[in-house]
């Protein structure tokens, strides 16, 4: 059973930065992909980014193109948030999440497939 825990949430200033983690564990870890997701209060749950963890390729969405980096350490069975340049609109929850079928999470979609972590609150203040 695939199970994720984020940890590396807290409360910056904006202009600041945060990396996140997400230990992966019940899987091949090489073997699925893994996606950040987010979700501000009274707004849907967005994907910010994903990687292929066998090539290594990575997907943005527009809204943190160039501000975050995903990465990860198979060896550590862990996938990182790097946010820099936090801004006030980054406020969410964030989420890790995985899957063996590439196709949503690599397009940043959302589908009933996915695993799910418990969340980490990022809170960036003005």
């Amino acid at each position: 059973q695939v199970q994720l825990v984020e940890s590396g949430g807290g409360s910056v200033q904006a202009g600041g930065s945060l990396r996140l983690s997400c230990v992966g564990s019940g899987y091949t870890f090489s073997s699925y992909c893994m996606g950040w997701y987010r979700q501000a209060p009274g707004k849907e749950r967005e994907g910010v980014a994903s990687i292929y963890t066998e090539g290594g390729t990575t997907y943005y969405s527009d809204s943190v193109k160039g501000r975050f980096t995903i990465s990860q350490d198979n060896a550590k069975n862990t996938v990182y948030l790097q946010m820099d340049t936090l801004k006030p609109e980054d406020t969410a929850m964030y989420y890790c999440a995985a899957d063996r079928d590439c196709a949503s999470i690599l397009g940043l979609r959302i589908s009933p497939f996915l695993s799910w972590g418990q969340g980490t609150q990022v809170t960036v203040s003005s």
